[in-house]
C-alpha cells in the first residue's frame, strides 16, 4: 500500500514498542514471570477526538484454549479504553488475537480478518503467527514450547475463566512441573504511566416501552432457572446480561450501552455490585427495594461468605462458564456449578413483541440515514469533491443524529476506499486515511444504538464504472446473501448448518471469507450478542435459532490490495408458512429488518436467477415503502431512492 496521502492504500501508524517491552521484562523477572501472555479483545472508535491508544485492545493472560475473542474481568467482547492493555504492549489494535511476552521474545497470534492489518502495525520486536494457516503453531503451541523446563505463566485470576485456568495450568505442570501464577497485579498497568481512568458513567432506566418487560418478571423467571438448577444462588458477570436483567443502560465501554458491575440473583434476594457514583436518583427508585446495591468488588468476599453458609448443603452456587477464576476461587470449586448454558443470554437472545417492534422501527430510521448519506456521498464525488474516509464516516453519523431516540454508533464505522476494504475490519485514522474515489469500490459497516434498537449493515458501493470482475464479485456474494435471506429450516436447527448458504456460489469459484456469516445482535445492547451465530465455529451449533432472535447475514469476499465486498443485514427469525409439516415440527424462516437498497450498479442480473430476481424486487419494494415517507422534501435522496430500489 502507498502511504501518499491522496491514494486509497495508507499504510498503518506502527509503533515503537522497544522501551515498553524492556519494562514489562524488567517487572517479569521482579515477579518471578518467565512468559506473560496477553489475550485480545475488540474496542472501537477512530481515535480522532480521544487519545491513540483509549480504544484499543486488552491484555490478558494466557488461557490454553479459547473460543472466543478474549475479554476484560467480565469477559466482555467490546472493552474500556483503561482495559486496552493489549494494544498498549504491542500496537496491534485490531480484534483479535494474542501477545505473548518472554524474556527475549515477543508474539502475536491473530486470525485471517487482520493478517494485513497486524502486518502494518507490528514493529520488528514481534513475531506474527497467522492463525490457521499450514505450519504455523497456534498461539497456545507457541506459549508451551517456550514454556519447556518449567517456566512460569503470569495471570491475572479476574482476566481468566476457570476453565482456562485449569486447561493451562495442567499443560504447564506437564511440561517439566511449570506454573500458572495468580499476581495480585497487573504488569502492564505498572508501566502504563498515562493508563486512562475506570469510567463512572451514570446508569439510565430503560422503560417498558423499550424493555417490553420488568425487571421484577426477569428475576422471577431467572429464580425458577436456579430452582431448575438446583441452586443457592446465581452469580452474573456478563455487563449485557446485568443490564437487560435489570432494564439498566450505561456508558462504561465505547458503543455499548453497559455498564461496570456484578449481580448476584438468590432465591430471595438480589445484589447489584456497582461503583455507587453510577446511581441516580432514578435508577435508585427503579430499582427500589427488589435490589440491594453493594459496592462493584465487594463481590467476591460476599460469595466467599455466601458459599461457607450454604456449604453443608446440597445447594451449589451457580455460575456460568464466563465466570472469572477470581471468582469460581472466591466461591471454592467444590462449593460451585458451571452451567452449561447461562440462562440470562439464552432469554435476552428472544426479544419479546415490544423489543421485536423495536428492532423494526430502529431499523427503518437507521435505513433512512444510510439512503440520505449513500444518495449525499453520490452528489459529492460527482461534484468532484473529495472527502477522506473518516470525514464521510462522520457525514453519516451526522444523519443517524438526526434519528428519534438516536444514543450513539453501536460500533466504529468501517468506511474502507479501495484496498482498505480489504481489511476486513479496517478502521480509518484521520490524518492517514485514503480519499474516498468515485472509480473504487466503497465498502461501509456501521450500527447505530436507539433506544429502541441496535442497528448493523454493510453496504458495498461503486458510483463510477466498476470492473467485470468487481461485479461478479460481488453478485456472488449477493446471492450467498439471498440464499441464507430465503432459507427455510426445521425447528432445532443452528447456524451452523446455514453457514453453507452463503458460502457456496464463491466455492464454486474457488473463494471464500475469513469471518462469519452472522452474530447475534443486541436489543438497545451489545452489537455481538451470544449464543448464537451463522459460521463454522462449533459452538454455533451448540444453540439452536428461535423466534424472535435477531442474527446478521453477511458474507463477503475480499481481494487482498485491491477491494473488499460485504453484504450484511439484519434478520429476525420467524415462522413460516410450509406445504407439509415433515415430522409434525415447525419451520422458521428469516424476516430482513435493515432497510437499505443493495449497490445495482455492482449487480451481474444475468447471474441472477428469476426467484432471486424476485427476492430482491420485493425486497427494494419493501425498502421504498418504508422509508421514502421520511424524504419528503428531499427531491434528489428520494430520486436517488427511487433508482436503486426500482426493479431489475
Amino acid at each position: 500500500m502507498s502511504s501518499s496521502p491522496s491514494s486509497v492504500g495508507v499504510t498503518a501508524v506502527r509503533a515503537d514498542t522497544t522501551k515498553i517491552l524492556a519494562d514489562l521484562r524488567e517487572l517479569m523477572t521482579k515477579h518471578n514471570v518467565d512468559i506473560y501472555a496477553c489475550d485480545v479483545v475488540y474496542i472501537t472508535s477512530r481515535g480522532r477526538s480521544i487519545r491513540p491508544l483509549e480504544d484499543r485492545l486488552l491484555t490478558c493472560f494466557v488461557p490454553f484454549e479459547i473460543v472466543v475473542p478474549s475479554e476484560d474481568s467480565h469477559q466482555s467482547e467490546y472493552i474500556a479504553p483503561v482495559d486496552a492493555r493489549r494494544a498498549f504492549v504491542s500496537g496491534f489494535t485490531g480484534s483479535a488475537g494474542c501477545a505473548v511476552i518472554t524474556a527475549s521474545k515477543a508474539a502475536l497470534a491473530t486470525d485471517g480478518r487482520y493478517f494485513l492489518q497486524a502486518e502494518q502495525e507490528l514493529d520488528g520486536n514481534w513475531e506474527l503467527l497467522k492463525q490457521g494457516l499450514p505450519d504455523v503453531p497456534t498461539w497456545q503451541e507457541w506459549v508451551l514450547r517456550e514454556a519447556e523446563g518449567g517456566k512460569n505463566v503470569g495471570v491475572d485470576a479476574t482476566l481468566l475463566t476457570a476453565a482456562q485456568a485449569k486447561s493451562l495450568a495442567e499443560k504447564l505442570k506437564s511440561r517439566k512441573g511449570g506454573e500458572l501464577v495468580g499476581m495480585d497485579v497487573n504488569l502492564i498497568d505498572l508501566i502504563w504511566n498515562d493508563q486512562p481512568i475506570r469510567p463512572k458513567e451514570p446508569l439510565r432506566v430503560l422503560g417498558l416501552e423499550y424493555a417490553g418487560k420488568a425487571f421484577e418478571e426477569k428475576l422471577s423467571d431467572i429464580r425458577k432457572e436456579i430452582e431448575k438448577q438446583k441452586g443457592s444462588g446465581l452469580i452474573v458477570s456478563m455487563l449485557d446480561e446485568i443490564a437487560w436483567l435489570f432494564n439498566l443502560r450505561g456508558n462504561d465501554i465505547p458503543f455499548n450501552p453497559v455498564f461496570f458491575s456484578y449481580a448476584f440473583i438468590t432465591p430471595t434476594e438480589a445484589f447489584l455490585y456497582i461503583d455507587e457514583d453510577k446511581i441516580t436518583p432514578e435508577s435508585s427508585e427503579h430499582l427500589g427495594s427488589a435490589v440491594t446495591i453493594k459496592p462493584y468488588q465487594a463481590v467476591f468476599d460476599d460469595v466467599r461468605s455466601f458459599s461457607s453458609v450454604v456449604a453443608t448443603s446440597d445447594l451449589k452456587v451457580l455460575v456460568t462458564s464466563s465466570a472469572s477464576w477470581a471468582l469460581t476461587k472466591s466461591v471454592g470449586e467444590d462449593k460451585l456449578t458451571t452451567l452449561k448454558s447461562a440462562p440470562i443470554e439464552a432469554a435476552k437472545a428472544i426479544k419479546n413483541s415490544t423489543e421485536v417492534n423495536g428492532m423494526r422501527n430502529a431499523h427503518v430510521k437507521d435505513g433512512v440515514a444510510q439512503i440520505q448519506y449513500f444518495a449525499w456521498l453520490e452528489r459529492l464525488l460527482d461534484s468532484g469533491v473529495l472527502y477522506d474516509e473518516v470525514q464521510v464516516a462522520d457525514k453519516l453519523e451526522e444523519f443517524r443524529s438526526q434519528k428519534k431516540d438516536f444514543v450513539g454508533l453501536s460500533f466504529p464505522t468501517i468506511s474502507s476506499s479501495g484496498s482498505n476494504g480489504a481489511i476486513i475490519h479496517y478502521q480509518p485514522e484521520k490524518g492517514t486515511c485514503a480519499l474516498v474515489q468515485k472509480n473504487l469500490i466503497y465498502l461501509c459497516d456501521s450500527g447505530a444504538q436507539f433506544l429502541d434498537g441496535t442497528t448493523d449493515s454493510t453496504r458495498t458501493l461503486h458510483y463510477g464504472t466498476p470492473s467485470q470482475e468487481e461485479k461478479k464479485s460481488y453478485t456472488l456474494v449477493l446471492k450467498g446473501h439471498i440464499a441464507v435471506a430465503r432459507a427455510v429450516f426445521p425447528k432445532g436447527s443452528s447456524g451452523f448448518i446455514l453457514d453453507i448458504l452463503a458460502r457456496q456460489y464463491l466455492w464454486q469459484e474457488g473463494l471464500d471469507y475469513r469471518h462469519g456469516t452472522g452474530h447475534g445482535v443486541g436489543s438497545f445492547l451489545n452489537v455481538h450478542e451470544g449464543p448464537i451465530g451463522i459460521g463454522t465455529r462449533m459452538q454455533y451449533n451448540e444453540v439452536p435459532l428461535e423466534v424472535g432472535m435477531l442474527i446478521s447475514n453477511e458474507p463477503g469476499y475480499y481481494e487482498d490490495g485491491q477491494y473488499g465486498i460485504r453484504i450484511e443485514n439484519v434478520v429476525l427469525v420467524v415462522e413460516k408458512q410450509t406445504a407439509h409439516n415433515f415430522g409434525d415440527k415447525k419451520y422458521y424462516g428469516f424476516e430482513t429488518v435493515t432497510m437499505v437498497p443493495m449497490c445495482k450498479n455492482l449487480i451481474v442480473p444475468e447471474m441472477l436467477d428469476e426467484d432471486e430476481k424476485k427476492w430482491l424486487n420485493n425486497y427494494h419494494a419493501e425498502v421504498y415503502q418504508k422509508t421514502s415517507g421520511y424524504l419528503k422534501g428531499d427531491e434528489l435522496t428520494l430520486a436517488w431512492l427511487k433508482r436503486e430500489t426500482s426493479p431489475i
